[in-house]
């Protein structure tokens, strides 16, 4: 086996030999780009049966393994797990838990000090084995610093040989879980002794978080700032920060609004344990109390904003206003008392500032943003619980599943509640008994399900935002007593009410919002003494609102398709927190963006809108790059759009460009913003701030940052000239749309000008010079994650007119190009791999994926061995091929970008291809670059 061979000997004698990323032998660890995890995922879904010999196992790295091996079950793969009970390590629960995977076969081994961490996989000719110091724990396997060495051997191998005879002297030394073992097991169990020193911590601190904010409130207040905003996650201590801040200001009189009586007396109790004083300075407003004396106050609006209540207080009566849940503030209630009280200061917090009918948060609170902690910056620092959630398909049943339309009868049936018992209880919960909320869409619903729930063993109560705030009170304490499972809620805890023990999120719903998704993900997620991770479930219908569930779990607001897809193709981490898809769940949501158009008008207004309000004037592209909304590109690549001009007059805002000035800033938009290549880019930056620019400063300047030759520079020549786009389009050229006048001109051979039209258009229109300065400085932003030493960088995304320019071709030759063209020293290939309508062109290329080293591909039809194109790509010294790959067509114009390629030449031949039996040459391509694990599932698998 020729790969194996070289991938082997690139990695134990000489990396010039060819390499292999999933054959060749690797050293793991946990850091930014990859997890020991990860790379057992990938060998797993590629295995046909595994073997794992770990001493150690957690119940928190237990889910995602099991979403995998759902999937497993349905190719019919399975695996044995080797591990035992040395030090008591592992808990009984963890037993439990692996036995409820169907197609995983449990052993104990009987070795007395068994401390192994082995995991191996057998494939079709070939064994991979992963050894090293990472024990099966979720600390171990995305965090902990640890290595573990990947090795890949033959069948025939002396190593297979040796893990065999270990395996299976391994086994039979071990013994196959029962009832019996385990229940002796759990008699005798005792959790192992920590070392860990636990201080009491009496006097309650600000955090990392409160500690920012705090100083960046105060900062606010000593610059005369009367208001103020803070915009942070549930379960990041906003309640002590707004103590911390109100103990800060010491203020004469203060006034704290909320919603809800239940909120108003738990924040009373939080604030007296950090501001300490007199009992008695605190007071109620709220129902029936009404403690308007008290320095402390704790208003409910609905008490407050009563006529008779707030005019019985002074307009000056606070001098220190917190408004909870700030996103209410501009509902007439709260806009009421806020007109009426002149405070010295007013603070604002909410954990969701967007707001579905489109008011402005920010706006109410001028603007100032004191600071902003949402989900994921809250995970990653550790402040919440971690969650494990899991996308799974919903209930089918005669190829129906539900969706929008579904039946009550259909959601409720006695079918669909034991398949979701059954899911619920297969992926189970952290902690000795279920505490669970459930989300469903309608009220009938609700109560259904809690009374089907109760009869199947699993005590559930409905409520819904009818039911009283005491009857919420009381089931929310028989939940963490553990008197019932499972709450089963509509419209209801969104906000507000939090559960800390609560180890299970369940949906039963459309996700008809990302605010929403997010407001219940987190309602899970604080965190809860012996609470070590969340289970969230979700079950997933044919809704046409699917694509919004990664978006939401990845915060990932910039509307660009192509990274949405990516985020439900590719496992996702939070910190130690997992998103997993079940592979029908991610079929659903692959088909759902299919169907959608992230990026219309109505998306980006409501974007535009959301950034505008936070800011506080026009957002520019930049600041969409900086805030990490919409991607500038999605502006760029939208068709109905010119360029971000065009964009803000729909908005109303005025702008005023000349024809040819509108025509060079759609230029500079949709062929520079993209920043795939930084020559034109610093060419132009450097010409907005000289009137002329010498070749030889031009020069030093690109060499601090990328490439520089002959060729590259005549490219940015015909680029900024515009004789690359010199190509007949229809009864045009590209060229006349853009202008027809050269962007640059020369004043003599060596300097570079703007021509004077560009120049005395950058001079008058205050507009004009701020949009092309904007888009300029957002291409050299979005530049950044690209590697300017080399015309590609690897793994990026490409099309064809990208890399006719990178190319340094003199002309735009992509309409014609198709899937290659053959170039004087460059071939850029276009594959794409998946050829799911059979009448394309395309679906005669059947290439395959060998060995993620190799890829097989055709010349167009008709061709021949002795061709003159198939000539000069075998013969041409020098020449370079460049490989570009999507997985479908349904992924638009955009390839990756899989490095360089050499023709395998023992593989070249001729074939007939198609029912028409049409000639071509295929050939292996070996990438120079080893297929990455993550290209290979993002692409291939």
């Amino acid at each position: 086996m020729t790969v194996m061979r070289d991938a082997i000997l690139n990695g134990f004698e000489d990396k010039r030999y060819p390499g292999s990323e999933l054959l060749g032998p690797r050293l793991l660890d946990n850091n930014q780009q990859e997890k020991i995890w990860l790379t057992l995922r990938s060998e797993l879904y590629n295995c046909q049966s595994f073997t794992w010999a770990v001493a150690f196992i957690t119940q928190d790295m237990l889910i995602p393994l099991k979403v995998v091996l759902a999937d497993l079950a349905e190719k019919g793969v399975s695996g044995t797990i080797i591990t035992g009970d040395y030090l008591n390590f592992n808990s009984p629960r963890v037993f439990k838990e692996l036995r409820k995977i169907p197609n995983l076969q449990i052993k104990i081994a009987s070795n007395s000090g068994f401390h192994a961490k082995g995991y191996l996989f057998k494939h079709e000719d070939y064994e991979t084995i992963i050894v090293g110091s990472a024990n099966f724990t979720r600390s171990a396997l995305l965090s902990n610093y640890e290595w573990a060495l990947k090795v890949s051997s033959n069948k025939q191998a002396n190593l297979t040989k040796q893990l065999a005879q270990k395996i299976n002297l391994l086994e039979k030394n071990s013994f196959s879980i029962t009832d019996q073992w385990l229940a002796d097991y759990q008699r005798s169990w005792l959790p192992p002794v920590s070392h860990t020193l636990h201080k009491k911590q009496t006097k309650i601190v600000p955090n990392q978080m409160q500690k920012a904010a705090l100083k960046n409130l105060t900062a606010l207040v000593d610059n005369g700032e009367k208001r103020g905003l803070v915009v942070s996650a549930t379960g990041t201590g906003k309640t002590y920060l707004g103590a911390f801040a109100v103990k800060e200001f010491q203020p004469k009189k203060f006034l704290y609004v909320v919603h809800r009586q239940q909120i108003a007396k738990k924040t009373l109790e939080s604030f007296y344990r950090v501001i300490g004083g007199k009992k008695s300075d605190y007071g109620l407003l709220s129902g029936s109390a009404h403690d308007t004396n008290k320095k402390y106050l704790f208003a409910t609006i609905q008490t407050l904003s009563q006529p008779e209540t707030l005019h019985s207080l002074a307009q000056d009566e606070f001098d220190y206003i917190l408004i909870d849940e700030a996103h209410r503030a501009a509902a007439p209630s709260y806009q009421k008392i806020l007109h009426y009280f002149k405070p010295d200061f007013l603070l604002g917090m909410t954990a969701t500032p967007e707001r579905m009918d489109e008011q402005n948060v920010y706006q109410i609170f001028d603007y100032n943003l004191a600071y902003e902690i949402r989900l994921r910056d809250a995970l990653e620092e550790k402040m919440l619980a971690p969650f494990h959630y899991v996308g799974v398909q919903d209930y089918e049943t005669n190829g129906h599943m539900v969706d929008e339309t579904t039946d009550l009868r259909y959601l409720v049936s006695d079918a669909r509640v034991d398949y979701v018992l059954k899911e619920i209880e297969y992926y189970g919960y952290c902690g000795p008994k279920a505490k669970g909320l459930v989300f469903c869409s309608r009220q009938e619903e609700a109560h259904e399900l809690a009374v089907l729930f109760t009869q199947k063993g699993h005590p559930a109560v409905a409520l819904t935002n009818e039911d009283s705030e005491k009857r919420r009170v009381k089931v929310v304490s028989d939940l963490i007593r553990g008197k019932i499972e499972y709450i089963i809620a509509v419209d209801l805890f969104n906000e507000g009410i939090d559960i800390p023990a609560l180890n299970q999120i369940i949906m039963l719903r459309n996700t008809d919002s990302s605010i929403v998704f997010i407001q219940q993900l987190g309602r899970g997620l604080r965190k809860y003494p012996g609470k070590d991770f969340v289970t969230v479930l979700d079950f997933i219908g044919n809704y046409k609102n699917n694509y919004m569930i990664p978006i939401a779990l990845n915060q990932d607001t910039s509307r660009d398709k192509d990274r949405a897809k990516r985020e439900t193709r590719l496992p996702s981490l939070i910190d130690v927190s997992t998103i997993n898809f079940s592979r029908v769940a991610s079929e659903k949501i692959l088909h759902s963006l299919d169907q959608v158009k992230l990026d219309g008008m109505r998306e980006l207004r409501q974007s535009y809108r959301e950034l505008k309000n936070k800011l506080g004037r026009a957002p520019l592209l930049i600041d969409f790059y900086q805030y990490g909304s919409v991607s500038p590109i999605v502006f760029a690549n939208n068709h109905g759009l010119d360029n971000y001009a065009v964009f803000l007059t729909k908005m109303g805002e005025g702008i005023e460009l000349t024809r040819y000035e509108s025509t060079v800033l759609t230029f500079v938009t949709k062929e520079l913003l993209n920043g795939k290549r930084i020559h034109e880019l610093l060419l132009l930056d450097m010409l907005l701030k000289h009137k002329s620019v010498k070749q030889e400063d031009y020069l030093a300047e690109l060499q601090k940052h990328a490439y520089v030759n002959d060729a590259v520079l005549k490219s940015v020549e015909d680029i900024l000239s515009l004789s690359f786009f010199d190509i007949k389009q229809g009864k045009t050229t590209k060229k006349a749309q853009y202008g027809n006048l050269p962007i640059i001109e020369h004043s003599n051979l060596f300097d570079y000008e703007l021509n004077e039209q560009l120049r005395q258009g950058l001079n008058d229109n205050v507009d004009f010079e701020k949009l092309f300065r904007d888009a300029i400085e957002t291409g050299l932003a979005m530049n950044k994650q690209y590697n300017n030493r080399q015309q590609f960088t690897l793994y990026q995304q490409y099309d064809r007119k990208d890399a006719c320019r990178l190319l340094n071709w003199p002309k735009d030759v992509s309409a014609p190009m198709y899937g290659y063209r053959v170039g004087k020293y460059d071939t850029p290939i276009f594959i794409t791999y998946q050829k799911n309508d059979h009448q394309k062109r395309n679906a005669l290329y059947q290439n395959t994926l060998e060995n993620g080293r190799s890829l097989r591909w055709y010349t167009r039809v008709p061709r021949h061995l002795k061709s003159e194109e198939v000539q000069r790509l075998l013969k041409t010294k020098n020449m370079h091929l460049h490989l570009f790959v999507k997985r479908s067509d349904a992924d638009g114009k955009q390839f990756f970008y899989l490095g360089d390629v050499e023709i395998d030449h023992h593989s070249v031949k001729e074939e007939l291809l198609g029912a028409k039996k049409k000639p071509a040459v295929g050939m292996n391509l070996i990438f120079a670059h080893p297929l990455s694990n993550e290209m290979y599932e993002c692409l291939f698998a």
